[in-house]
């Protein structure tokens, strides 16, 4: 997939998340590390983002995943920031720390080298809402744009099949 191709799918996921959302009355935040606002810029692109955007969080640096969303400074001290309970507490904490109905969170190795022993192209992508939180694994391979693109993708994707649902009211 090319970056056209790539950034118009993104663009496409995040319209239905955005209308669905809207549909629902539901409000939603980001909380990102690799992605570094992508994800968020992704969002506000949509018209009529700000009836469901609350905001979002970039915490690039590892201390600011601890004083910003939340994450257990002793989780990031065993395992560091590039876990899948690393992303579970971004997305809770950006739910949390926004008041948003859902959080979507994610971390991860862009490259172009290793960090902390982890490989290039580990994603994690998280949601968080109502009834509980997912977080997915992802394996992701290019080089820096297309695994940060790919990471946007999956992680409105997640949110997306969560929203799919009855409306719970």
């Amino acid at each position: 997939m090319g970056v056209r191709e790539a950034e118009g799918a993104m663009g496409a996921v995040a319209a239905g998340v955005v209308h669905r959302l809207t549909e629902r009355r539901e409000t939603f935040a980001t909380v990102e590390s690799l992605t570094g606002g992508l994800l968020a810029a992704t969002v506000v692109e949509i018209a009529g983002a700000s009836a469901v955007y609350r905001g979002g969080l970039v915490v690039y640096a590892t201390e600011l995943k601890e004083r910003l969303a939340d994450v257990p400074a002793a989780l990031l001290a065993e395992r560091g920031p590039v876990d899948a309970d690393v992303a579970k507490a971004l997305a809770e904490g950006g739910r949390r720390r926004c008041g948003a109905d859902w959080g979507v969170a994610t971390t991860g190795v862009a490259g172009p080298e290793p960090q902390g022993g982890k490989p290039v192209g580990l994603v994690f992508v998280a949601v968080a809402g109502p009834d509980g939180t997912e977080v997915r694994q992802l394996d992701l391979d290019g080089g820096r744009d297309r695994i940060r693109g790919a990471a946007v993708t999956e992680a409105l994707r997640l949110i997306a099949e969560h929203i799919q649902a009855p409306d719970p009211t």
